[in-house]
């Protein structure tokens, strides 16, 4: 985190207007209406590990300062923040929505929390990006996890990652 994201959020949890990060921020304004018709994006999650746990997507600006930060600054600064979460279906294709915040291009990660901690288990969860881009000692950039949508909906495919060595992710090997 750049020393002024930093300094923001120090001076930020000093202010009365601090907004606290809780696993419930973004949800309202990422969760998707019965045949939504507005900017969002329709994300199929392909390779899973297996049908435990759940998925959460969240979407972020197209922005290395923002991307994949706390949900509290990223909304704090007045740039859009959006989350959905899902059980993992049984069976079948698996399909999930969030909405965004109007046309534009937004980067976005999908995480399976196969144990439904909330946490990211570096050895036990899964990750994946739009563009699939390969996770190496970190986390792709914002720009190279990034999707586009227009006036309606946009259909997108990610493709999840799990750990394949020591500091390596991939898709699992079907």
């Amino acid at each position: 985190m750049s020393m002024s994201l930093l300094l923001a959020a120090a001076v930020a949890a000093n202010s009365p207007n601090y907004i606290p990060s809780t696993p419930d921020l973004g949800i309202a304004e990422g969760r998707c209406r019965p045949n939504e018709s507005g900017p969002a994006f329709i994300i199929s999650i392909e390779g899973l590990k297996d049908r435990k746990g759940r998925l959460k997507v969240e979407l972020y600006p197209n922005d290395d300062d923002y991307f994949v930060k706390d949900d509290n600054v990223v909304i704090m600064a007045g740039k859009p923040f959006r989350r959905a979460e899902m059980a993992v279906p049984q069976s079948g294709p698996v399909t999930m929505c969030i909405r965004a915040p109007g046309p534009g291009t937004y980067s976005m990660m999908v995480l399976h929390d196969r144990d439904s901690n909330r946490k990211f288990g570096l050895s036990t969860d899964g990750g994946g990006f739009p563009n699939n881009p390969r996770i190496r000692m970190g986390l792709p950039s914002a720009q190279a996890s990034a999707a586009t949508t227009g006036n309606g909906p946009t259909r997108i495919s990610i493709t999840m990652q799990y750990r394949t060595g020591l500091l390596s992710f991939g898709p699992l090997k079907k």
